[in-house]
């Protein structure tokens, strides 16, 4: 017969004992890491759809207000399928109503930047015009004047009239 076995008791002073992390935990965490960023990737794009979709949906004055309601709800239930039945069947509308909005910006920003970066007139101009707003009746002879020495010194910051 054997002596019984002596317990070993551990002091809770004593420190733990970690195992060297084995080649296959290392594998796993990469792994998961992997799988993260993939996942990640494939919510963001869901999400750029998502808001894609949405703004066709409320850009297209040809749809009817409950088609939109109908296509939103979907889209809140069944989101990816519904996303892709609206890729492929309003996907080439789509392209278009995003080309004409992109062309009537761009069509807004060149009229803009025409008014804004028109030539300057010349001082002969200026006092052309400030001699018709004299004659009309417009501004007064002082007010002339002070124009007319603006116009001549070519500076914005000369004497302005003062009503």
């Amino acid at each position: 017969m054997h002596p019984p076995a002596r317990r070993r008791y551990i002091r809770a002073t004593d420190a733990p004992v970690r195992a060297a992390p084995s080649e296959r935990s290392t594998l796993v965490n990469f792994w998961d890491f992997v799988s993260f960023f993939f996942w990640t990737f494939v919510f963001i794009a869901y999400l750029m759809i998502l808001f894609s979709i949405i703004g066709d949906l409320f850009r297209d004055h040809k749809l009817n207000g409950w088609w939109k309601a109908v296509w939103v709800i979907f889209l809140v239930f069944l989101p990816f399928l519904t996303a892709l039945v609206y890729l492929i069947a309003r996907g080439r509308g789509m392209a278009e109503r995003q080309r004409a909005a992109a062309e009537a910006a761009q069509a807004d920003a060149n009229s803009y930047i025409r008014s804004v970066a028109a030539t300057p007139s010349s001082p002969a101009d200026d006092i052309a015009k400030a001699k018709a707003l004299l004659d009309s009746g417009t501004i007064t002879q002082p007010e002339f004047d002070a124009l007319k020495a603006k116009a001549l010194s070519g500076s914005p910051a000369a004497a302005a009239p003062t009503a």
